[in-house]
C-alpha cells in the first residue's frame, strides 16, 4: 500500500479515478484536497478489505478488478449483496453516520486495485466540498436501492429471471465473476447456474 502521490503508476491512477462516478465531476480544488489523503492498495482474489463488525471503516474506490459486499447472519450463513467494478465504489457511510460497526465485509473477487481512505477523513473531505457530498450521497442512495432490488429479485423471480436481471444491471461484470460467486449471489446451486449459462450460450 502506498500514497497516491508516490505510487509509480500515479498518473494512470489519476485518470482511473477521474472516471469514477462519484469523483468524475470534481473541480481542481477538490482534487487537490483529496489526492494527498488517498492510499493505493492491491489485493489478491479472496483478500479481505474490511471485515463485518469492524469499527475502522474505509471509503473504497475501485480502480481495477471486482469487489463484493458480503453479509453473514449469526449462524454464519452468507449473502452476497452486490459487486463493484471499475468506476464504482463501496462505502460504510451509513454505518459510520449511525455510529454502528460495519454491517458487511468487503472482499476481492478478482485481483483488485483500489484507492481508499479512512471514513473519518472522507467525511471531513465531504464537509468541505458540498457538491461532492451531494453527488456521493446520491450514489449511496443508489447502492441502497440496488441491494434492495437484488433482495426482492431473489424472492420474486425464478432462476432464469434472476440471471437475466443481473445481466441487465451489471454488464461491467459479465464474464468476469467466477461461476461459484455468481451462483451464490443469485442464490442458485452451482449446477443450476451452469445449466442456465449453457442454455444461454447455445441460443442463436
Amino acid at each position: 500500500m502506498s500514497r497516491l502521490a508516490s505510487h509509480p503508476r500515479r498518473d494512470a491512477i489519476r485518470l482511473e479515478l477521474r472516471r469514477n462516478r462519484v469523483l468524475s465531476e470534481m473541480d481542481a480544488a477538490a482534487w487537490d484536497d483529496l489526492e494527498p489523503r488517498l492510499e493505493v492498495a492491491d489485493y489478491r482474489k479472496g483478500d479481505l478489505l474490511v471485515d463485518q463488525g469492524a469499527t475502522d471503516m474505509e471509503q473504497v474506490f475501485v480502480l481495477q478488478g471486482i469487489l463484493k459486499r458480503v453479509a453473514a447472519n449469526a449462524e454464519g450463513k452468507e449473502m452476497i449483496l452486490r459487486f463493484a467494478a471499475e468506476t464504482d465504489m463501496d462505502t460504510f457511510y451509513a454505518a459510520w453516520r449511525l455510529e454502528k460497526p460495519a454491517p458487511y465485509r468487503i472482499v476481492a473477487v478478482t485481483n483488485t486495485r483500489v484507492a481508499k481512505l479512512p471514513m473519518p477523513r472522507w467525511i471531513e473531505f465531504l464537509e468541505r466540498h458540498p457538491r461532492v457530498r451531494n453527488r456521493f450521497e446520491l450514489e449511496v442512495m443508489k447502492l441502497i436501492s440496488e441491494v434492495l432490488t437484488h433482495t426482492i429479485t431473489l424472492h420474486l423471480l425464478d432462476a432464469t429471471g434472476r440471471l437475466a436481471s443481473f445481466q441487465r444491471r451489471q454488464q461491467d461484470c459479465l464474464g468476469r465473476i467466477p461461476n461459484k460467486e455468481l451462483a451464490s449471489y443469485l442464490n442458485l446451486a452451482p449446477e443450476t447456474y451452469s445449466r442456465l449459462k449453457q442454455r444461454g450460450a447455445s441460443r442463436p
